[in-house]
């Protein structure tokens, strides 16, 4: 599926929705290796950003919309509507980062 058919709104301009398939997510659950915490501790005593934290979630954020949009390819869909995320700390330096979306087959108008 082409990633630019992915939007937060509900419709895709210049094309309509003819088909809902449902909710499509991408769940993955990350943690920072020691080193990275390490330094990411080391950083929090100067202030500033926290490179190393700013990349996992970077990396945790595309992880979930990959196994979203795999999901709703497997299902049919060309394209996601309605796309959110949604994080939860699971324990110390863990989190669940969730993408999820409505699935659905449009076509050009």
């Amino acid at each position: 599926m082409d990633s630019k058919m992915t939007t937060t709104t509900f419709d895709i301009l210049g094309h309509k929705v003819v088909r809902s398939l449902g909710v499509v997510r991408g769940v993955t659950v990350r943690s920072r290796g020691l080193g990275g915490q390490v330094m990411a501790q080391l950083r929090t005593l100067g202030g500033g950003q926290i490179y190393e934290y700013v990349q996992l979630c970077e990396q945790s954020r595309a992880e979930a919309f990959d196994y979203m949009m795999q999901h709703a390819d497997k299902i049919g869909a060309n394209a996601v509507i309605g796309v959110r995320y949604d994080a939860t700390d699971l324990g110390n330096n863990m989190t669940e980062v969730l993408a999820y979306g409505t699935a659905v087959v449009v076509e050009p108008e």
